[in-house]
C-alpha cells in the first residue's frame, strides 16, 4: 500500500473515471501530489528488501571503483592518497551501513525510512563530489555514484525531488569535466542526458505501478464490501427461508393439537374416541418438544471439549446405541476400525453427529441391508470416518439442499439431524461431506484430527 498523498491516487482516478466534469480538478490534484516530493514506500519488509538491494549495489559499485584505482597505479602510478582515503572510509561506512540493514529485524518507522532514504542520497552525492574534486583535470569516473541515488528517488520520492538529484548528478559530470578538452565537455552532456532520460523514466515506470497497485487495491476493497453485502443479503435469506421452515413446522403439530383437543372435548364423544386424540396431541406435542429441542441443538451448539479418544470405542457405542432401531428395521450395522487408533475430538458431540449419520443410512435402507461404520487413517494425518449404506443414490435434485437447516424428505423427520452434524464437525475444524453418492453405496465422510503420537500409524 501507498503511504502519505500517494493515498489520494485511488480516489482521483476513481472520480477521474466516473465524474468527467472534475477530470482537470483531479488531474491538477495529481499533479501537485506528484511534485510535492512525497516519500513512497511499502511496508517494513519491502522497504528492508529495498534497502538491502541499495546497499550491496552501492557497496559492490564503491568496491569497484577502489579496485579500479589499484589497478590504475600500474598504469598511471601511485593515485592520490586523499583518493585514497575517501574511498576506504566511504567502503567502511557502506560495509557498516549494509551489515546493519541485514541484521535489522526490528519495525522501521516511516520517520526512519525517510531518513535512511535522504541519508542514502546524501551520503552518495557527497562521496562522489568530493572524489570528483579531487581528482579535477584528470579522468574520472566517480559520477557513476550517482547512479544508485537517482535509482532510489526515482522508486522512492516525488518527481521534484528525482529532477533535482538529476540536476545534481548533472552538475558533478560536469565538475569532472571542468578544465579539460572540448570532447569531456560532450561527454558530461551525454552522461546528463543518461541520467535525466533514466532517472524520468524509471521514475515513470514506478509511479504508473503504483498507481496501477493503487487502483486494483480500490477494485479489491469495491469487491470486498459488494461480497459482504451479497453475504448479508444471503444471510438474510437464509434466515427467511429458515424462518418459513420454523413456521410450517411447528404449525403442523399445533394444528393437530388444537383440532384433536376440540374434537376430544366436543359433547357426545365417547371414551375411546376421547381418548385416542388425547393420544394423537400427546404424540403430536412430543413431535413438537422434539422438534424445538433439535432446533435448539442447531441454532446454540455446545463448545467443543477435545480429548484424547479412542475411535474404536467411539464407533462401537454409536453402533451399538443404533442397533435397537436398526433391529427393527431389519438392517445390520458393521464396525470395521483398528482397536488402538486414537483422535483428538470431543466424543459426546461426535456421538451425536455419527448417530444422527448411522440413523439417517438405516432409514434409506431396506430390509436385510447392510451399513457400515469405517474409520482409518489419511495421508495428511487425520484420522477419516465414513458411513456407508447401500440405499443410493440420493436424487441429484436434492443433494445441494441435505444439509440445508428443516430440509428433509423422510416422514416425521426434523431436517436437522444433517446439518447438527455439520456443525459439530466444522466446530472440530472439519466437514461432512457426501463422498459417495452412487446406485447401492452412499457415503458420508467426516474427518478428525488425529493424535500427534500415532502419525505413523496405518
Amino acid at each position: 500500500m501507498l503511504n502519505g498523498p500517494r493515498n489520494d491516487v485511488p480516489t482521483l482516478i476513481n472520480m477521474t473515471e466516473n465524474n468527467p466534469s472534475k477530470n482537470l480538478w483531479a488531474l491538477s490534484s495529481l499533479a501537485s501530489t506528484i511534485g510535492a516530493g512525497d516519500f513512497a514506500v511499502e511496508d517494513h519488509d519491502s522497504f528492508r528488501r529495498q534497502e538491502f538491494v541499495f546497499a550491496a549495489l552501492n557497496l559492490l559499485l564503491i568496491g569497484a571503483l577502489f579496485a579500479l584505482q589499484a589497478i590504475s597505479r600500474f598504469v598511471r602510478g601511485r593515485p592520490s592518497e586523499s583518493v585514497i582515503i575517501v574511498l576506504t572510509a566511504g567502503f567502511v561506512i557502506q560495509a557498516a551501513y549494509f551489515i546493519w540493514v541485514r541484521a535489522r529485524n526490528a519495525e522501521i518507522s516511516e520517520g526512519t525510512r525517510r531518513f535512511l532514504t535522504y541519508w542514502s542520497l546524501g551520503f552518495n552525492s557527497i562521496l562522489a563530489l568530493v572524489l570528483t574534486t579531487l581528482t579535477l583535470r584528470g579522468d574520472t569516473a566517480y559520477y557513476a555514484l550517482m547512479l544508485l541515488p537517482i535509482l532510489e528517488a526515482s522508486f522512492r520520492l516525488g518527481l521534484g525531488v528525482t529532477i533535482g538529484v538529476i540536476v545534481l548528478a548533472d552538475f558533478i559530470c560536469f565538475v569532472g569535466a571542468y578544465g579539460l578538452k572540448f570532447g569531456e565537455y560532450i561527454e558530461a552532456g551525454a552522461m546528463t542526458v543518461i541520467y535525466s532520460v533514466m532517472g524520468v523514466l524509471v521514475w515513470l515506470l514506478v509511479n504508473n505501478l503504483r498507481t496501477r497497485e493503487a487502483r486494483f487495491a480500490h477494485n479489491l476493497e469495491e469487491l470486498e464490501r459488494t461480497r459482504q453485502q451479497l453475504l448479508s443479503e444471503e444471510k438474510l435469506a437464509a434466515i427467511g427461508r429458515l424462518s418459513r421452515a420454523i413456521a410450517h413446522e411447528i404449525r403442523n403439530p399445533v394444528a393437530m393439537i388444537s383440532s384433536s383437543l376440540a374434537t376430544a372435548t366436543r359433547p357426545g364423544q365417547d371414551e375411546s374416541e376421547r381418548e385416542e386424540m388425547f393420544s394423537i396431541a400427546a404424540k403430536e406435542a412430543q413431535r413438537l418438544e422434539r422438534l424445538t429441542t433439535d432446533f435448539l441443538v442447531y441454532a446454540r451448539p455446545r463448545p467443543v471439549q477435545v480429548a484424547l479418544v479412542n475411535v474404536a470405542d467411539t464407533l462401537n457405542y454409536v453402533a451399538t446405541v443404533a442397533r435397537a432401531h436398526a433391529a427393527n428395521e431389519g438392517v445390520a450395522i458393521d464396525v470395521a476400525v483398528d482397536s488402538n487408533l486414537e483422535g483428538e475430538f470431543d466424543a459426546n458431540q461426535m456421538h451425536q453427529a455419527l448417530l444422527n449419520l448411522v440413523l439417517n443410512a438405516i432409514d434409506a435402507c431396506h430390509r436385510g441391508d447392510q451399513v457400515k461404520l469405517d474409520a482409518h487413517t489419511n495421508g495428511n494425518g487425520s484420522i477419516r470416518i465414513d458411513v456407508v449404506d447401500p440405499a443410493g443414490p440420493i436424487p441429484p435434485e436434492i443433494v445441494p439442499n441435505i444439509f440445508e437447516p428443516l430440509f428433509t424428505t423422510k416422514q416425521g423427520g426434523s431436517g436437522l439431524g444433517l446439518s447438527i452434524a455439520r456443525n459439530i464437525a466444522r466446530a472440530h475444524g472439519s466437514d461432512i461431506v457426501l463422498r459417495i453418492n452412487e446406485p447401492r453405496r452412499v457415503c458420508f465422510s467426516i474427518e478428525i484430527p488425529k493424535h500427534a503420537t500415532n502419525q505413523s500409524d496405518g
